[in-house]
């Protein structure tokens, strides 16, 4: 028999604990032994519970036990789980998270303790929640080279933007829906703003190219701009606006990586992601073009990649999986200003034709997109693809112009 411990008892926790009683005999028979729950870590009690007198209040009763040998945290944030998961990996045991920000932010280090104690630090749910896209990015496309990954990564701005989309929904009473059927927090800010998402392609980013990626080298930017306009004209150009996290390898090294709202083909996999739904595309030089798709968050599903990755772990407790990356570094993340890029610019301008013609004196020419009832004093160009900061500077030339929306587009 293998003891653990669940620190945090919130949707994902108390999923886990779910998932662990109700299906006890089949994770045994997976894992080679019975799975105990010894220690429950959460500041509230649980008197109702089947488990009730294995709660604690009191990270030391966990991490000073010695029969527990497998941790997993689910309290989310880095204070205090960040020191949580260290000092148990410091005491010697091996740890399972769904925690996005902690990996993001910590990956490198944890993973380095992990390695060098001789422990497994296991995290599949802190991205995609219950779909399966560490492992088989680490194991299965392991004869690949990944050469670009890019993703619709979060439900609460899928869900979002499919209302747009779909129903016609200013983006407000979207998000109020969302709200109203759990699919968003009260404060939807991480999700809305594209911190999430961000989070999500630096753990990606990092184990795919091997060197750890930080979320602060990542320029990322939200949906709240996005209009029932942008919806529109990304029609009319048969297109729709994704919130994608994007990464891929440079010729020198480095890598491109980018969170922001763009507008993909109407035929690409990942246009039909819809609702809270997560779809994750990988391209390989031997696989070629690999999609995996399914519920990006929720309690049981979430908590079905924590319990995997528990039952690898006591498959792997004397013998420890190899899943690693190493430290990051400035510069390892390249400019975002930098890159080719073709962008749809909206403005609002009294002369259409002088603007037009002053953008494409600085960029070439350019794509003219009309759409039915449109304001007189309105027009919208597809740029070519050039470095995006030559479309900064086109923009900033225009005097008598308002830019009122700018949207990268992505053949994805």
């Amino acid at each position: 028999m293998i003891k653990i411990a669940v620190m945090g008892h919130g949707v994902v926790g108390s999923g886990v604990v779910e998932v662990l009683l109700k299906n006890g005999s089949k994770i045994a028979q997976k894992a080679g032994q019975p799975v105990e729950i010894k220690k429950i870590l959460d500041i509230r009690k649980f008197p109702d519970s089947p488990l009730a007198e294995r709660f604690t209040d009191n990270f030391e009763d966990i991490v000073n036990d010695s029969e527990i040998e497998i941790v997993v945290e689910t309290i989310g944030g880095l204070k205090p789980a960040y020191d949580f998961v260290k000092r148990c990996l410091l005491a010697g045991k091996s740890v399972v998270t769904s925690n996005k920000e902690l990996v993001a932010e910590k990956g490198d280090e944890l993973l380095k303790i992990a390695r060098e104690k001789n422990l497994n630090f296991l995290f599949e749910a802190s991205v995609g929640g219950g779909i399966p896209i560490l492992r088989p990015l680490d194991q299965c496309l392991a004869a690949n080279q990944v050469y670009e990954i890019a993703g619709i990564l979060n439900g609460t701005t899928n869900f979002v933007l499919t209302k747009m989309i779909r129903d016609g929904v200013p983006f407000e009473d979207a998000l109020e829906l969302a709200q109203k059927n759990g699919y968003a927090e009260r404060d939807p800010s991480a999700d809305i703003q594209g911190h999430d998402v961000c989070r999500k392609i630096c753990i990606l980013a990092s184990l795919a190219f091997g060197k750890h990626v930080y979320p602060r080298q990542v320029h990322t930017e939200g949906i709240q701009n996005i209009t029932l306009d942008d919806v529109k004209y990304a029609s009319a150009i048969g297109g729709v606006i994704k919130l994608i996290g994007r990464a891929s390898k440079r010729e020198d090294g480095r890598l491109d990586c980018i969170v922001a709202p763009m507008i993909i083909p109407e035929t690409s996999q990942l246009a039909d992601v819809n609702d809270v739904f997560n779809g994750i595309l990988v391209r390989g030089d031997a696989i070629g073009d690999v999609v995996f798709y399914g519920q990006g968050a929720g309690k049981l599903p979430t908590a079905s990649a924590v319990v995997a990755d528990i039952i690898d772990e006591a498959k792997h407790i004397s013998r420890p999986k190899i899943l690693n990356w190493e430290p990051g570094e400035e510069g390892y993340v390249a400019d975002y200003l930098q890159n080719p890029v073709s962008v749809m610019l909206r403005f609002k301008c009294s002369d259409a034709s002088a603007v037009q013609s002053l953008v494409e004196g600085q960029l070439g020419k350019c794509e003219r997109v009309v759409v039915k009832n449109a304001p007189q004093d309105e027009l919208a160009l597809v740029t070519p693809t050039v470095e995006e900061y030559k479309i900064h500077q086109a923009v900033g030339l225009l005097a008598g112009a308002k830019l009122v929306s700018f949207i990268r587009i992505a053949e994805l």
